[in-house]
């Protein structure tokens, strides 16, 4: 049978990586993820514990397409309490992780050869989901004056739509609320449709993000419980959508996904009541980034900024390599550490960059880095340098 044209999409470069550090382990050896960005924390134990209660109630069965009400309430609760806006759960939508959110926002809002800006270096998903709905990416390479995020001079009039995110991935740069506000009001003025990606947010070591929806009601906000709520494997997230658009995102939900899982509905409401334990866990990617700060240029990584949120340190590495996905082979082999090359996030300077991610514990940070330091001086070792 023949395959279409629009589902060759290229690969996602660290499921490639998380696949061959899997099989370096399978093979016996000890390998650190600094690959992928994933807590090494379980769910929240509130998260757990109403599962269990649930299970033991009756059987979990489907949920109406746009989730659980009481857990679209709680949601619309946390906007209240983390920015100040009051919002109507009613455009809560809950969905089958961030990924089926995009999905959806990107069908809902963009005909077929749709043009759609996003930030170079950014997450690379964002581009194959677009392709493969026959939308067209349109990269905008972000400079590092402006903190690898885009600026309004930046994005072209013509757009039919920009996603960004904040805190960034790879970057873990975040917008302020005057550029956040410059962005939203550039794509009102032409319309563009705008997409904020907020699935970073309650992971910042300075001030907190700002969401979207403080400065508009006209924005699509997408957001997870995977990150701060470290419930990744749980596939469970959320979108926010204006008030006319929630019946267009309805139907949808139901003809794609029915709903999103019952049972990570129910560990999600309960970790909405675990806040103070999800800080706890920001407290350790905070000591992590000032181990990471602090280790990568002592390995060689010497062309790194402080990341704002997230948990990633994106480096420049064209001083060592002009090939990130074959020096991150070299690392895995050589180092037993997994970091993911930059062509996943920016495919025109990707080739000299690397991510690395310090969501582990920090016992594995600690070691990580050791082991890039003895690897990066044998390998200058080798070079004469």
């Amino acid at each position: 049978m023949k395959i279409s044209t629009r589902s060759q999409v290229d690969p996602f470069i660290v499921m490639d990586v998380m696949e061959a550090a899997r099989a370096a382990e399978a093979a016996g050896r000890s390998i650190i993820h600094m690959e992928v960005g994933q807590p090494a924390s379980p769910a929240p134990k509130a998260a757990r514990a109403a599962l269990r209660q649930a299970m033991d109630a009756g059987a979990l069965g489907y949920t109406v397409a746009l989730g659980l009400p009481e857990l679209r309430q709680a949601i619309a609760g946390l906007y209240r309490d983390w920015y100040g806006v009051a919002l109507d759960p009613a455009r809560v939508v809950v969905t089958t992780g961030s990924s089926s959110a995009f999905l959806l926002a990107f069908t809902a809002l963009f005909e077929a050869g749709a043009t759609v800006g996003l930030g170079e270096p950014g997450y690379p998903s964002y581009r194959q989901i677009l392709k493969g709905l026959s939308c067209a990416p349109v990269g905008i390479p972000c400079a590092l004056e402006n903190r690898l995020q885009p600026v309004p001079a930046d994005v072209p009039c013509d757009l039919d739509g920009l996603i960004v995110a904040s805190p960034g991935n790879p970057s873990g740069t975040m917008l302020g609320h005057a550029a956040l506000k410059a962005l939203v009001d550039h794509c009102a003025a032409h319309d563009i449709a705008f997409i904020s990606d907020e699935i970073y947010h309650g992971i910042h070591y300075g001030a907190r993000a700002v969401s979207a929806l403080e400065i508009s009601d006209d924005v699509y906000v997408i957001n997870s419980f995977s990150k701060f709520f470290s419930m990744t494997g749980w596939r469970v997230g959320w979108m926010v959508v204006p008030p006319d658009h929630v019946r267009t995102i309805e139907r949808l939900a139901q003809n794609f996904f029915i709903c999103p899982p019952h049972a990570s509905q129910i560990a999600a409401l309960g970790a909405l009541t675990a806040q103070d334990d999800c800080a706890a866990l920001v407290e350790t990617y905070a000591r992590n980034r000032a181990l990471m700060l602090e280790g990568l240029p002592r390995a060689g990584f010497t062309q790194i900024a402080p990341p704002d949120g997230a948990f990633y340190i994106y480096a420049d590495v064209s001083e060592l390599t002009d090939d990130s996905l074959g020096f991150a082979r070299e690392i895995l082999d050589g180092a037993g550490v997994a970091v993911t090359p930059g062509l996943d996030f920016d495919p025109a300077r990707g080739a000299n960059t690397l991510r690395f991610s310090y969501a582990r514990s920090t016992d594995d940070i600690r070691e990580g880095l050791a082991r890039l330091r003895d690897f990066m001086a044998a390998r200058a070792r080798r070079s004469g340098g």
